[in-house]
Parts: structure tokens; sequence; C-alpha cells
């Protein structure tokens, strides 16, 4: 039980640092990065008190139920490999959060800063710890969205906007290719648990489905990963703040799609078209990757595309697949992730000590910085292949499985040329790096002197560089056993453990790696010059560029095509939009019903009222009176409508339906008040008519006419298809049934509403926050235009005048009612779960009592007695929903699980408590300040083209007067 919860907390920690760094002030700079390293230290602590379990070959679960129905479950599995993944990724976070304290300026909204590195520590580590592969794909996303915001961070500069668009379009993207793939896995599998798909490998393997299966797995996995074609994300995304390079490109984002091809090889791996998929598309990677990184004239450039070069070589890894090759993979992650942090550090050290980045710019940097140069020529060489350090090891495994048999094919013939070829270019750009930066002639013209940094941004650095000459020395005894037990991990316990040593004698890959070397050296002499003077970019890579390809398809589906098809279908007219949507509905719904809708041959019927039918007589002619009028007083059009309104509501009532009867009756007040606030800004009929010349009046008439009464058809045939079916068990009866036992209430609407549909409910009022927020951004950049203010009085419009005059109702009644609904909408709220009413009545009854106090004062005057903060009102809403459905996991229970109970009360007794009051109440909350949100809006609106048009008229008089 302590390591399920020990699981939790590792997974959440993040997430709430990021909560508590995004509430610092943003001067907070020490705060910030002070929360930040405790959260990681606390990540790494807990890693240590779970790692004797782990080391004994155990995999450790924690689970809280989300949706057991569809398989959907917070399950976190920590086995070997992750855990050596997570330790990674929480030990390079707590330095890169050290370094950023140094390297960014005071003027930057630092704690907004650490806020997104803890919340995309948390979604790496989450998508790390998965073990359902659906919430896999959830934290998956999450790292795309929060990778977006970190590249984004400096948004004020166009390559930092551009940058992390275009991350976010590519591995999202890919992010629904992989969420494909995995719903396919869990149909194939029989079950989304991770454990149940890596051991279905045989059946997901013999399916028909496998080749569809793992070409949208590699899409998500190869986008991620910034494997070719999909590499050119990468190097955009170097307009990021060195820290976020530093980070993203080491142990988290671009690691994660190399995390996937090792953690699903028992899977999907171990056939003919996964190792020249993977393999062939890792080997072209490694040797692009590499030859570009020599070309380049930026340091995080170079670094860059060494990035992309090094997870080829990790994707070729995983495709060949064997025991040493998943061994080597992991070695290499790890190894690269510390070089590669350490090297972008020293990137940054020099960027931020000398103002540049262009290696044309610096030389001479070692006698100017010569700790900064010593560490970052160690760091260089181990991303060479250099002997003594770690990234030595790695590369000589690589070579020994290239040179291997698997399968015969050509192309596991050719991974030995292959591997050489990369990694001559891989020691010629490492070459270039130290000596066109840190040696020959002292800098000049340089925006700043370089020096060396505070020893505090530099600590860092040295830590790491010691970890690649430690593991370079001693690899047995610092990460042999971890790599063994990850490795384990992934292949199975009968996996042979692996001495990893550094010399195995005079053999083939040690041949391969001073090949690579001598070559290396002399590719670099013979070329420096001329690639120091020449493009940044190889001569026949220069013009080949997924850039363009990116670029040229991002113009047409984001701006030619769409521009074309609106030609055609388009316009910014509100009738024409709305025509289109019920014409597609329509089509929708016709497709699906026909040859399925028939009433039943024996069908129930009703008896006939004569007052029922009299009171939709009385319904439909305000319908008809209300189409008929509103082409000439939509006002009187209004007051018809909400008669139509209100014979639905007693239709509700009388067929004992109480629940919709209150809410009809209270949303056809506030529709109604919302119309009246917008009648103003409609256009006039004759502008409207005169605007549509495709079609006379009479045919356009015609036409709405036929379209809306086949929809009226339409819905009224299914509805008496629907009503008139035979009484037979149902969902429905289920509900009568358990209402009270299951849910605690005697209101079976509200009981379904709360307890038994609550993650609808939920997802509803959502959306109603997401559409309050909308209308108020889109009404706060409206203005009213001064030429409806210019009117005259007498042009203004029959409309203009019935608001004016619905305007000056009595105040005084309106401001007596405020209490009496304040009463009553608690006495509507506190009834919900036995008696007709709930939060939505509740909260929208609320609602109109600030409205009216709007409606019958000065909206100033009213702010300045009644403060509503209606957008407070909706985030406590959904935070006491949401709050009080995660709190059912406390007790080992689904999300939005329900607990009904009675409680005895001083002096009162038993009364039924339940906690779906509390769930109501966030509804309630959330509904009333939306509500609010969205009608004062309009309100305030209305009150300044009102005073506009006060203003006009004023200035007009004076004119008038002293016109002679």
């Amino acid at each position: 039980m302590i390591e399920q919860n020990l699981l939790l907390i590792l997974v959440t920690l993040p997430f709430l640092g990021a909560l508590v760094a995004a509430s610092l002030p943003v001067n907070a700079h020490n705060a910030a990065a002070a929360v930040s390293g405790l959260v990681l230290a606390g990540a790494l602590a807990i890693l240590a008190a779970l790692h004797p379990a782990i080391a004994e070959g155990q995999v450790l679960r924690a689970s809280l139920d989300w949706v057991p129905s569809l398989g959907l479950g917070l399950d976190i599995r920590l086995d070997g490999f992750a855990w050596m993944f997570v330790t990674l990724v929480a030990a390079i976070g707590g330095l890169v959060v050290i370094y950023a304290r140094y390297y960014l300026s005071k003027s930057d909204p630092v704690p907004r800063f650490y806020s997104f590195l803890m919340a995309f520590t948390g979604a790496m580590m989450g998508m790390l710890l998965s073990g359902n592969i659906l919430l896999l794909v959830v934290f998956w996303e999450l790292t795309s969205i929060l990778s977006f915001l970190l590249v984004g961070y400096w948004h004020q500069t166009p390559a930092a906007r551009d940058g992390a668009r275009t991350a976010l379009v590519v591995t999202a993207a890919g992010g629904l290719c992989l969420l494909a793939a995995m719903l396919l896995l869990g149909r194939i599998a029989g079950s989304y648990d991770l454990d149940r798909v890596l051991a279905s490998g045989d059946l997901i393997r013999a399916h028909g489905a496998y080749p569809l299966v793992l070409g949208l797995f590699l899409l998500g996995a190869f986008t991620k990963s910034a494997q070719v074609p999909f590499h050119f994300w990468l190097p955009g995304a170097m307009a990021a703040p060195t820290p976020v390079s530093a980070y993203l490109h080491s142990a988290t984002m671009v690691k994660a799609g190399v995390f996937l091809l090792i953690r699903f090889t028992p899977a999907l791996g171990g056939t003919e078209l996964w190792f020249y998929a993977v393999t062939g598309t890792g080997m072209l990677t490694l040797i692009v990757g590499s030859v570009v990184a020599l070309f380049r004239h930026d340091l995080k450039g170079l670094l860059a595309y060494s990035t992309i070069s090094h997870l080829g070589l990790i994707t070729a890894l995983a495709g060949i697949g064997s025991s040493g090759a998943i061994l080597a993979a992991i070695f290499h992650i790890a190894n690269h992730a510390v070089f590669k942090a350490s090297l972008f550090m020293a990137a940054g050290i020099i960027d931020h000590e000398s103002g540049t980045r262009d290696m044309r710019r610096l030389s001479g940097l070692m006698r100017l910085m010569p700790v900064t140069g010593t560490l970052a020529i160690v760091a260089a060489a181990a991303m060479a292949g250099v002997p003594l350090l770690n990234g030595f090891l790695s590369k000589e495994m690589f070579f020994a499985e290239a040179v291997d048999w698997h399968n015969g094919t050509w192309l596991d013939d050719m991974l030995p040329y292959l591997a050489t070829f990369a990694s001559v270019f891989s020691v010629a750009y490492s070459l270039r790096f130290i000596a066109t930066v840190f040696f020959g002639p002292p800098p000049v013209d340089l925006p700043k002197v370089p020096h060396e940094p505070q020893p505090w941004m530099r600590r860092p650095v040295e830590l790491l560089v010691a970890v690649c000459l430690v593991v370079g020395i001693l690899p047995g005894l610092t990460l042999g056993p971890t790599l063994n037990l990850a490795a384990r991990s992934v292949m199975g316990p009968d996996t042979p453990y692996t001495s990893i040593a550094i010399w195995h004698g005079i053999n083939a890959p040690l041949v391969m790696s001073l090949v690579a070397l001598a070559l290396g050296i002399l590719l670099y002499a013979l070329l420096g010059s001329r690639i120091a003077a020449g493009p940044e970019g190889p001569p026949l890579l220069h013009r080949i560029r997924a850039q363009k390809v990116y670029e040229w398809l991002l113009l047409r589906l984001s701006w030619t095509w769409p521009r074309r098809i609106y030609r055609v279908v388009g316009t910014e007219r509100l009738q024409p939009q709305l025509r289109l949507m019920v014409l597609l509905a329509l089509g929708a719904a016709t497709a699906v019903m026909w040859g399925h809708l028939a009433p039943v041959e024996r069908a129930r019927a009703t008896p006939v009222s004569l007052s029922f039918a009299l009171m939709w007589a009385v319904g439909v002619a305000c319908a008809v009176g209300a189409a008929w009028q509103a082409k000439y007083h939509r006002f009187a059009a209004l007051v018809l409508l909400g008669g139509a309104g209100l014979v639905t509501c007693l239709t509700f009532v009388w067929f004992s339906a109480p629940d919709l009867a209150v809410t009809q009756l209270l949303v056809e007040i506030v529709t109604t008040a919302l119309l009246l606030l917008g009648l103003r800004w409609l256009p006039k009929r004759r502008e409207e008519i005169a605007a549509d010349r495709l079609l006379p009046a009479r045919l356009r008439r015609g036409r709405d006419f036929i379209i809306a009464g086949v929809s009226g058809a339409g819905l009224a045939a299914l509805a008496y298809v629907v009503m008139t079916r035979p009484l037979i068990p149902n969902i429905g009866d289920w509900f009568l049934r358990n209402a009270y036992h299951e849910g605690g209430g005697t209101n079976v609407v509200n009981v379904i509403l709360v307890d038994f549909r609550a993650f609808d409910t939920f997802g509803e009022i959502t959306v109603l926050a997401v559409v309050g927020l909308t209308v108020y951004a889109l009404l706060r950049r409206f203005r009213p235009a001064s030429e409806s203010a210019s009117i005259p009085d007498e042009q203004r419009g029959e409309e203009a005048e019935a608001l004016q005059d619905y305007m000056f109702v009595p105040s005084v009644i309106m401001q007596w009612m405020f209490p009496a609904l304040i009463v009553m909408s608690a006495y509507l709220f506190f009834r919900g779960h036995d008696l007709p009413g709930g939060g939505f009545s509740a909260g929208v009854t609320l609602a109109i009592a600030f409205l009216l106090q709007y409606l019958a004062t000065n909206v100033r005057w009213i702010e300045m007695r009644l403060t509503v903060l209606p957008i407070r009102w909706m985030g406590a809403g959904l935070l006491v929903a949401g709050g009080t459905g995660m709190g059912a996991w406390l007790f080992g229970y689904p999300f939005l699980t329900a607990h009904a109970r009675y409680v005895e009360l001083p002096l009162v007794g038993k009364v039924p408590a339940a906690t779906a009051l509390v769930f109501d109440l966030g509804v309630y909350a959330l509904v009333m300040g939306a509500t609010v949100l969205m009608l004062i809006a309009i309100a305030h609106q209305t009150l300044r083209s009102a005073r506009l048009r006060e203003q006009d008229a004023e200035e007009k008089e004076t004119e008038r007067k002293e016109t002679p």
C-alpha cells in the first residue's frame, strides 16, 4: 500500500509544483526555482525508496478506476526500464532548474517558466509510468501541448512562435495516429492494459491489421523522436530558452518516441516489416542528422542535428530488436542525455556570456573561459565516441550490433558500413564544435566580452561531465546493473546478463571506432575552412528540405484550400450558415433513419384531451405568429415566441415532467432577456432583405418554409415512433428502480444528472464555461458602431423603441424581487435531489436575480453596490465539481462515484446527505457564473451604445445652437 501511494505521489507531485509556481508573483524567481527543485528532489527520494523492490525484479503498480466499462483507468506501472528513465528525467530536470535560475533574465516571467517546466515534467513522468495504453496517449499529447508552451516561452519573437507551432502541429498529429494505433491494439489484445498488450505479441503480429497498426504506431513515435522526414521541427525548437533545449533534447520530449519503440518491441517487433521500417528509418536519420550537423553555423543548430542523428542511432537499435541491441539502445539513451544536456548548457553559457551562438564569430574562447571550455571539450568528446568516455561505450555496442548477423537482408549487410560512415561525420562535427569555438585567434567584435559564468550556473555542467567520465571508466560498477535490469524489464526475465567493460580486446567494433575517429579528423582537416565559409547545409541536402514541404502543405491546408472552399460555400451572414447547418443535420438524420423509422404495428395511444388540444392550438398560433411577425416587428415576434415556450412548459407539466417544466420556464426567461438585449444589434429588415439578392423575397420565404416544414415533420415523426412504442423494460426502468437505493434521491432526473451520469454533466458544464468565456472575450473586442449612435430617433426602428420601453419597467419591483429570487434559488437547490429542482435550475434562477438588478438600474451603479465576479464563480464551480469527483479516489472508487447516507443533526433529526449535493453545488456556481457573464456582457454593450447615442445627440444639439 505504501508503494502504491508513493507511485501516485510521484505522478502528481510535478503538477502540484506547477500550480504552486504559477501562483507565485512575477518577481519571485528564487521561490519558483526552490519549489521546482524541491519537487524534483522529492521525486528522486521516492525513486530511491522504490529502488529495492525494483532491483528484485518486481513491477510496482497503483490503480485508480476512471471509466472501468471503457477500460480507462489511472494505472501507474513502474519496472526497471521506467525507473531508469524517470530517474533520468528527475535528475536532469533538477540540474536544469538550477541552470535556469542563473540563465533567465530578471525581466522574464520566471514563475511561469517553472510552472510550464514542472507540468511538462509531470506529463513526461505520466507517459513513462502509464500502465494503460490510452492513458499513455493522454500524457503523450500533454507533452506536446506543454512543450509548445515551453518552446514559445519567449513568444514576443517570431522564431519562438513559429518553432512552437511547428513542433505542436507535427507531434500532435503524430499523437492522433498513435491514438488510433492504441485503440486498434486494445481491440486486438482484448484489453488496454499495457502488460496484456505486451504479452500479446504473437496475436498482434498474426492479425490482419498488423501493418496498419504498425504504420500508425510508427508515425506517432517517429514524429515525436524527430525521425526523417519529420525531423525539421526539432531545429526550429531552438528558439526556446537554452534550459528548455537542454531538457527537451536530453531526457524528455524527443526521447519519448524511442522509449515507445523500445517498450513495444515485444508486442510489435520481430518482423521483417518492423526491421525495415524502424532500422531503415533510424539509419537514414542517423546519416542525415550527422551530415547536416557538420554544416550548421549556429551552436544550438549543430547540437539539434546531432540530437537527430543520435535519436536515429537509438531507433536503429530498437529496430534490430535483439537483447543486446535493446541494452545498447537503453545505454545510449542515458549517455546521450548526460553529454547532450551538458553541451546545451555549455552552449547557453557561451551565448549568455558572449552574446552570440554563431560559430563563424566565435574563436579562442579557451583563453577567456578555460573551465567552461574544458567541460565542453570533454562533453563533445563523449558525443564523438572518444575512449574512456561514456559515449564511446554505447557507440561500440552499436557497432557490435551492426556487425552481428540478424536476418541476412541487404539492409542488415549494409549496417556496418552505414554506421561507420555516420560516425565519421559525428566525429567531424564534434571536432568542429571544439576547434572553432575554443581554439584559434581571440574573438573580435562580439556583443559582449566573454568571461566565465557564475559558479552555480556551471555546476550542473560540471556534474554531468563528471558522470561522462565516471561511467566511461567504470561502466560495470555504475550503470551496469541498472541497464541490465532495464533490459530485462523490456525483453523478459530470461534475458542474459551483459557485462559492460571498457576493453573487450581488438575486435571489429573497436576497429570501426578507430576508423571513424581517424576519418572524422581527416574530414574536418580537409573541409573545415570551406564549411565555415559556406551555407548552412551540405550542397545536396541544402535544397531538399522537409521544412519546405511542411510549409507548402501548411500554406495550402490552412490558407489556400480553405479560402477556395469558403468562396463556394462561405458567407459572413448568419441566415445562410444556419440554413446550411439545418440541411446538413436533415441529410444526416435521413441517411441514418431511412428504412428504420416506422411505428410499431400495435402502437399504444394516449387519449386526446380537448384542453390539451386547445392549449397546443394556442402554442401553434404563437409559433406561426412569431414567424409572420418576424418580417415586420421583431419585438412582437419575441413576445409570441415566449408564448410558444410557455405552452411547451405547460406540456411538460401536463405529462408529469416537473423538472423539465421548471428548467424550460427559467431558460425561457433568460433567453427572452438575451434576445431583448441583442435586438438592437440585428440589422433592419430592409437592409437584411436587400443583402440577399440571389432569390426574390417570395421564393426565399418559400424555400425556408419547405426546409422548416420537412425538418419539423421529421422530428415529429421520430418523436411519434419513439413515444408510441410499447412499454418494455429499458434503461429508464433501471433508473426508476435504483435512483433511491443507489443514489439516495427520489428525484430520478436529478440523480441521473449528478450521480449516474455525472461525468456527462461535468463535461457539459465545462463546455458551458468555455462558451461563456468565449462570448465574454468576443464582446470585449466588440464596439458599437458610431453610425448607429448617429441615427435619428425617428429612424431607430420599432425594435429599439420597444427595448427602450422595456428597460423602464419599474425598477422598484425588480429590486424587491432580488431577495425573493435568492431564497427561491436556494429552495430549488436544496430540494433538487428529492423533488423538482437542482443545481442547474437554481443557478439560472440566481442569474435571473442578478440580471434583473442590471436591467432595473444603471449598470455602473449596481456594480458599485454589488460585486458578482462571474468568472470566479465559474472557476470555483469547476473546481468544486472536479474536486468532488476526485475525492472518490481517496476511498478507492472511480472518478465521480457518489455516496449517500442519512446524518443526524441536533434539533432536526435525520436528514439525507449525499456527495452528489457538493457536485451539484459546483454545477450551481458555474451555471450562475456563465449565465451572468454572458448576459451582463451584452448589457454593457447595450449601455455603451446608449451612451454613444446620447453623446452624439448632445453634440448635434450643441452644434445646432452654435450654428447662426
